[in-house]
């Protein structure tokens, strides 16, 4: 789907024709499940790529809002609900805009500060009543479910690649992950705890967004950041403040490992995402090696 600037100016100016003067330009990054543009300075406009993602327009409406008074740290405001039409099919949505830059490893305090603000966050989000929340599932592709729902295509990756990987190895960190369940009663899950949703201001963390994966289960799918972004002692820091048994991170390294190996087997091999999945790959050999 070809989603333009000129799109987006048609659809605020039809629909909304308060903000026909303010300016709309394209965030720096975007994003794959959403396109997201500047309105103005102080709202975005997000838009599904695809009608796969466009269910989650209407889940943030709903209970954002909601969810958003339990939190200290400032997450997406829907402002308004659009519409779909002949020329943008789905729905989409305006929202508030969050100042800060994504999280690099340049751009905070320290690695442990880091960890120890993404921690917190995660325990206030964890707190909020789950009960009466949309559980993991299709419509936020399993995060917070039962990793086993990807076991065919962690297999079938691993026993294709080369003899780089001890294919053994990894086999056996994906079997353990699945060794266990959440024994807890369901909790919020973010379902996107990446280096792209997370912002910065002055060296901490100061917001995070993109909750369209989000639902409720098991809270050990948004603990993948400790392999994707942290080192060995912010990712005990991270762990410690997390209080998490070791049944847990083992689920939480299966999270990261599907994604590390399908990301790294899915796209060509010069190419950043791959990089990227072949880096994790390593780290969580690496981690699982000094653990066990």
């Amino acid at each position: 789907m070809m989603i333009t600037t000129e799109l987006v100016r048609n659809l605020i100016d039809t629909q909304f024709p308060q903000w026909r003067d303010l300016t709309i330009k394209p965030v720096e990054k975007s994003g794959h499940d959403n396109r997201t543009y500047r309105l103005g300075p102080k709202m975005t406009v997000r838009l599904p790529s695809h009608e796969r993602y466009a269910s989650a327009v209407q889940k943030e409406q709903l209970w954002l809002p909601r969810i958003q008074q339990h939190l200290s740290l400032p997450i997406p405001a829907p402002l308004a609900l659009g519409q779909p039409t002949d020329e943008y099919p789905l729905p989409w949505s305006v929202n508030r805009w969050i100042e800060g830059d994504t999280v690099t490893h340049g751009n905070i305090y320290s690695e442990n500060q880091f960890a120890d603000d993404l921690a917190s966050f995660l325990q206030e989000l964890q707190a909020i009543d789950a009960s009466d929340g949309i559980p993991a599932g299709v419509q936020n592709f399993h995060r917070g479910g039962n990793l086993a729902v990807y076991d065919g295509d962690t297999r079938s990756v691993i026993k294709e690649l080369g003899g780089q990987y001890d294919r053994k190895l990894l086999a056996e960190i994906w079997e353990l992950s699945l060794s266990s369940s959440c024994q807890s009663a369901p909790r919020w899950v973010h379902g996107d705890v990446a280096v792209g949703n997370l912002l910065v201001q002055n060296g901490r963390l100061s917001g995070v967004i993109d909750f369209g994966t989000m639902g409720t289960g098991d809270p050990s799918s948004d603990l993948v950041m400790a392999w994707n972004f942290f080192h060995e002692e912010s990712r005990a820091v991270f762990f410690s403040k997390m209080n998490v048994d070791a049944d847990t991170v083992n689920r939480a390294r299966g999270w990261a490992l599907w994604k590390a190996l399908i990301t790294y087997a899915w796209n060509e091999k010069d190419s950043e995402l791959a990089r990227w999945g072949k880096r994790v790959m390593d780290v969580i050999l690496q981690e699982y090696r000094q653990r066990y």
